[in-house]
């Protein structure tokens, strides 16, 4: 076992694995796994570059992960980023702020990469399960993008698409600095057209309709399983495999779209972080679905970071 350390950085949070991790085996025993809600992708889709009031906010975080690093003594550390430091034009900031508190250089690593993660992350535990079918579609809905991944026992396709919670949140539910609350028939409306085109994109590379079992990763899609079982707060043993079926999240999702930002923040599982952002994610969601007619989807509390943890042990990184 190698003691590796794993920061997933993304459009709307950043991640902290510390794990005692074998490659071989798949064995994974975690030590530390956190989240902050940071938006380093807060208004990049409208300007190209990150805010520095964003960067700040992810630096600050890099700072209390160093110091949970050093304390569990892990060998090797990890830092993948994705969406967001993928598409603006000061990354090179953002590269130079990480590699100073943290030691190491931040990569930025291509959607196919970001699918490979996500892959094995999520399927290392689910390969031998007789009752699921394969192949897998792994399905990563983050801030920015959405990665889809086929494979069994190893990737057959990959592609990353340029709609996420937050992205389709700011592009079309934003207002004046203000999110639409709740959201006009016109404005959904715009959001699904979004998605069934990144679909449309996706399907030209990724066979989505031929997988058996369908695997759904993140916030998103671990918040909408905490709905659906109404658990009164965020239980990650609870959520991790659950199943909800299509029809629920057809449910959820209508519920979602048609509430208020006070009544989506009353809900006991909601992450404050999401409240804006979570009907985005469950029409992702729900489009993804009907498109690959999946009437389940099996949640995973394991994704990429745990995909980067077992590359690390596998020496990459520093």
């Amino acid at each position: 076992m190698t003691r590796v350390a794993a920061i997933d950085c993304g459009t709307n949070s950043i991640r902290l694995l510390v794990a005692d991790c074998d490659p071989a085996t798949g064995e994974l025993v975690d030590l530390d796994r956190r989240m902050t809600i940071v938006r380093l992708g807060q208004g990049v889709d409208r300007t190209g570059r990150l805010a520095p009031e964003a960067l700040e906010r992810t630096f600050a975080a890099c700072r209390a992960y160093a110091e949970i690093i050093e304390e569990h003594g892990a060998e090797r550390l990890r830092f993948v980023a994705t969406s967001a430091s993928r598409d603006a034009e000061n990354r090179d900031d953002f590269v130079r702020g990480v590699r100073d508190i943290l030691g190491v250089e931040p990569e930025v690593v291509t959607g196919e990469q970001e699918a490979e993660f996500s892959f094995t992350g999520a399927t290392r535990e689910l390969a031998g399960r007789e009752d699921l079918g394969h192949p897998f579609l792994v399905v990563d809905i983050g801030g920015g993008s959405t990665e889809f991944v086929v494979g069994d026992d190893h990737v057959h396709a990959a592609r990353s698409v340029d709609v996420g919670c937050v992205r389709m949140t700011e592009r079309h539910l934003v207002t004046d600095g203000t999110v639409t609350d709740p959201p006009t028939p016109q404005q959904i409306a715009a959001i699904r057209a979004d998605i069934a085109s990144a679909l449309d994109l996706a399907e030209q590379t990724v066979p989505l309709r031929e997988a058996r079992t369908l695997v759904g990763l993140a916030g998103s899609v671990t918040t909408l399983s905490a709905i659906a079982q109404d658990l009164p707060a965020y239980d990650s043993t609870a959520i991790h495999h659950s199943r909800v079926s299509r029809e629920r999240v057809r449910e959820l999702t209508d519920r979602l779209v048609n509430s208020t930002h006070a009544e989506r923040a009353a809900i006991p599982s909601m992450h404050p972080g999401r409240v804006d952002v979570i009907a985005a994610g469950a029409l992702i969601l729900l489009t993804i679905m009907e498109r690959t007619g999946a009437e389940e989807v099996v949640v995973s509390e394991h994704d990429i970071l745990d995909g980067i943890a077992f590359s690390a042990a596998s020496g990459a990184g520093s």
